[in-house]
């Protein structure tokens, strides 16, 4: 008896790693297997090229004024567009959902062009669009506002790119809430905005935080529409992803794996956050 009980923990502590993955179901080997290749492999590859340059050498780069200002503009930017869909986003999608008017099948295809649409025609439709003699742009001139190769045009891009993300998420689950609970609440006295505040906003909080998120990690990763609209001056308007395309351009590999590491660190500690976000929205809405 004193064998038998002594043995199982030592069973148990020589298990293989790799016969206990051959015992798991083939969905999740073969989710494995995809995983490891198209994202820890390549990642892993991309840390590892960039720590061949030493810390002092690695540090240098990553906090070159250029770097620094390139991280300001890109994060600060993605977060306010993806803040200002979130509310816009958000109203959007419950336009879609609650209301009929013409030509709304029409609408939402429209929605989802950015999904479609390459990134490169994008750019250029904005840059057109845009421009100090486009139709919106030449309105906006005479009053000194340029959005055409500006930081405000690196927003313009990213909330063009963003939206579908914040509307896509949140209007599911607006269909899914019945409207007799905001009938309920109108019948107890409560007005139109305490309705909204405290009957249907805790419901809706962490599908309006995930798209957010999603709307904050696309424009984080846009490029193609960026580069076109944008006039690409350092401490200006100057993103970190063309930053690293300047730096692969002048065969600088080092610091072009360098920065797509700080970018890679910055984009994983933001997206970890918002998570923490979306939890407490979902504590919220329990």
């Amino acid at each position: 008896m004193l064998m038998t009980i002594s043995s199982a923990p030592t069973s148990q502590s020589s298990v293989n790693p790799l016969k206990a993955l051959a015992h798991l179901s083939w969905p999740w080997r073969v989710t494995f297997i995809y995983l490891f290749f198209m994202l820890l492999v390549p990642l892993t590859a991309l840390v590892l090229r960039a720590s061949t340059v030493g810390p002092a050498e690695f540090w240098r780069i990553a906090t070159d004024r250029v770097a620094m200002s390139t991280y300001e503009v890109t994060f600060v930017t993605a977060l306010i567009a993806a803040l200002i869909n979130g509310v816009l986003g958000t109203l959007t999608a419950w336009v879609l959902v609650r209301y009929r008017f013409p030509f709304k099948t029409v609408i939402e295809g429209i929605l989802d062009l950015p999904f479609a649409l390459p990134t490169a025609v994008a750019g250029l439709t904005l840059a057109t669009v845009y421009s100090t003699n486009g139709w919106i742009g030449s309105l906006l001139a005479p009053m000194g506002i340029r959005i055409s190769f500006t930081r405000l045009g690196v927003g313009v891009a990213m909330l063009f790119i963003s939206l579908p993300f914040v509307v896509r998420t949140v209007q599911p689950v607006l269909q899914e809430i019945e409207k007799e609970v905001e009938e309920a609440a109108w019948s107890l006295g409560a007005s139109r905005f305490q309705t909204f505040w405290k009957v249907l906003l805790p419901q809706l909080m962490t599908a309006i935080l995930t798209g957010v998120a999603l709307g904050f990690s696309r424009a984080v990763g846009e490029y193609g529409s960026i580069v076109i609209i944008a006039s690409s001056i350092p401490f200006r308007d100057l993103i970190a992803a063309v930053l690293v395309i300047q730096r692969l351009e002048q065969y600088d590999y080092a610091g072009a794996t360098v920065i797509g590491t700080v970018l890679l660190l910055i984009s994983l500690v933001s997206l970890i956050a918002i998570n923490l976000l979306q939890a407490w929205g979902r504590r919220y809405e329990a």
